[in-house]
């Protein structure tokens, strides 16, 4: 234990040291802690995937972003590993946590980034501009969501050529056997209006279990579920099956869509293609060519 607090001491210390260089000496940061998968996304679209150290498990796209040293996950992080990369620069998705860890972090002399992490067009808009700004990189900040506005009104333009609204229920999880699902002021509730969905729970905010009567109540058309998700409950076939699930009418049209959870509620810079993805499968009269016009 005594080795392990020395150990800790000693990169507290020298992270502190290099906290204040880089302070004294303000410049691009060369070694960069990123903690959240959009906001790694964004880092290495803006050319600093090499002076990535290390980032959270969150952050799997692109390939080389995967291939990175793992922090664990973003909401159960510790600060003694991060102090021990000695990074100039940790860039975080606001969801991070815990907060002591922050503040362990900000003691060690680490410049620390908050990087918001509001589920809308205007939010992602929001977090180009603040990563880019980190990075010293402003106007390749600027260029890149000159981009990213144009994936977006695509993706928009072709949601409008969609003539119906189908009832869809998000579904996080179904651990213990009831669904916790996505009610308002969710990613999940965001994503599935830009997709020209309706959320089938708008009864409440944030995730929470349904009871099997709210369910049926509830009448989605489609369900939407994680891939990872749908492979933790079994597949397609059991998650229709649940009670409750098995009396809508998306149980009775076989309707589930499974997409890469990131990809789906990250919010990041492929939302363009979660919109237009999750359209086609909402709509299945939408042709893919239509997103080309």
């Amino acid at each position: 234990m005594r080795t392990r607090r020395l150990q800790w001491g000693i990169a507290a210390a020298l992270a502190a040291l290099i906290g204040t260089e880089a302070a004294a000496e303000p410049g691009p940061p060369a070694r960069i802690v990123s903690i959240g998968g959009a906001v790694s996304e964004i880092v290495h679209a803006l050319g600093f995937a090499d002076r990535i150290v290390a980032v959270d498990s969150t952050s799997r796209h692109p390939d080389a972003l995967a291939k990175k040293p793992n922090i664990g996950y973003m909401r159960r992080l510790s600060a003694e590993p991060i102090v021990a990369l000695t990074p100039d620069l940790v860039l975080y998705d606001a969801d991070f946590g815990p907060a002591v860890v922050l503040r362990q972090l900000a003691g060690a002399g680490i410049r620390l980034v908050r990087v918001p992490a509001e589920p809308t067009v205007a939010g992602i808009r929001t977090k180009v501009r603040t990563v880019a700004e980190a990075l010293g990189v402003p106007k390749k900040g600027a260029a890149l969501a000159v981009s990213l506005d144009r994936e977006l009104k695509a993706a928009s333009a072709y949601v409008a050529l969609a003539g119906s609204r189908p009832r869809v229920m998000f579904i996080l999880s179904t651990g213990r056997g009831v669904p916790l699902v996505g009610g308002r002021g969710t990613a999940a509730d965001s994503i599935i209006r830009l997709a020209g969905g309706t959320n089938a729970v708008s009864g409440f905010k944030e995730y929470k279990p349904l009871a099997p009567e709210a369910a049926v109540a509830a009448a989605p058309d489609v369900l939407l579920v994680t891939r990872r998700s749908l492979e933790m409950v079994g597949g397609k076939a059991k998650l229709l099956a649940m009670p409750g699930l098995s009396s809508t009418p998306a149980a009775e049209a076989g309707r589930v869509v499974a997409m890469d959870g990131l990809l789906l509620l990250g919010f990041g810079l492929r939302t363009g293609e979660a919109i237009s993805t999750l359209a086609r499968a909402l709509h299945p009269g939408l042709k893919p060519e239509a997103l080309a016009r």
